[in-house]
């Protein structure tokens, strides 16, 4: 049974207000009304959205929009749903989109949980992007990691079979309790004996970079819908 987010529930994110520059008020103001889907409690229709009919995939928790700007480029063939709460970062990846000329990405600025319960119909995508979410490091936070069994089972819910669930980390507890628990998942079949290799869609990002520079691992997670 998929869990009710209306009921109480462990949030995986802390909302933080951070500074709004102009720039991504501006882009808020001027591309957010055709860029980003408000939230409600009904499925949201992608052909209408986007304007044709073609895979969609949802990321969750893009951040500052880089990573999610550069793989919607590089994918025009497929269309992109980026879900996030912070709103610097729905300016900054509006900021992108406005900047290269992106029509395949739009926002939803709201929590993934109740986005992908309410918007997103059953068996609808064709991937979801989980990359580097709040690793929550001390052992008393875990609880409040996303990638836990109820949450992958929902997510799944809404996978087409043959699409894919990518996960990446770069805590190695996290990315071993995210083995244990999409393993768990009987849906789900690993692509891998264990960790994937990092597919050449998913760029390193400058933090990563930096990371493996100090020797730091990352571990990618490329799971498929039976």
């Amino acid at each position: 049974m998929l869990y009710d987010p209306t009921e109480r529930r462990i949030r995986s994110f802390v909302t933080r207000a951070g500074r709004l520059s102009p720039a991504q008020a501006r882009a808020i103001e001027t591309l957010g009304p055709q860029f980003c889907i408000p939230y409600e409690k009904a499925p949201c229709d992608f052909a209408q959205s986007f304007g044709r009919s073609a895979p969609t995939i949802l990321e969750i928790g893009f951040g500052m929009g880089d990573t999610t700007a550069k793989i919607a480029a590089g994918m025009p063939d497929k269309d992109f749903i980026g879900v996030e709460v912070h709103t610097p970062g729905v300016g900054s990846l509006l900021k992108l989109i406005g900047e290269q000329g992106l029509t395949n990405l739009h926002l939803i600025q709201h929590d993934a949980v109740e986005v992908i319960t309410n918007m997103i119909a059953p068996e609808s995508l064709a991937g979801v992007h989980v990359f580097f979410p709040d690793p929550w490091h001390k052992a008393r936070h875990n609880k409040r990691r996303l990638i836990q069994p109820a949450f992958v089972k929902l997510l799944v819910s809404r996978i087409a079979p043959g699409g894919y669930l990518h996960c990446a980390t770069d805590w190695q507890d996290y990315a071993e309790q995210m083995l244990e628990v999409l393993s768990a998942e009987p849906a789900l079949q690993n692509t891998a004996e264990a960790y994937a290799p990092r597919p050449e869609y998913r760029p390193v990002t400058k933090f990563e970079n930096r990371g493996l520079r100090l020797g730091h691992g990352v571990w990618d997670l490329v799971f498929a819908k039976r």
